[in-house]
């Protein structure tokens, strides 16, 4: 049975797993948030098959340091590895 985080975390499950995983405790929260209450974003599982300004957005909300040098596929990468 899953830890409770308390009320900031929506499913603790999903949120211990991500962390095992090895995701920041910020994105392991904001993935378990968006899953329990259905907002998770199906933009596809490929990061190649985005467009890079939608990979720039995703940059900028993460907070990727010198994304607007980038080219798409340094973006992709950098996404990829963000912990």
């Amino acid at each position: 049975m899953a830890k409770d985080h308390g009320t900031q975390i929506k499913d603790d499950g999903l949120y211990e797993e991500l962390r095992k995983q090895g995701d920041s405790k910020e994105k392991a929260a904001r993935i378990a948030n968006a899953k329990a209450n259905g907002s998770l974003d199906h933009r596809g599982d490929r990061l190649d098959d985005r467009t890079k300004a939608d990979l720039l957005k995703e940059a900028r909300e993460i907070g990727i340091a010198g994304r607007s040098t980038m080219d798409k596929a340094a973006l992709a990468s950098a996404i990829r590895n963000h912990r």
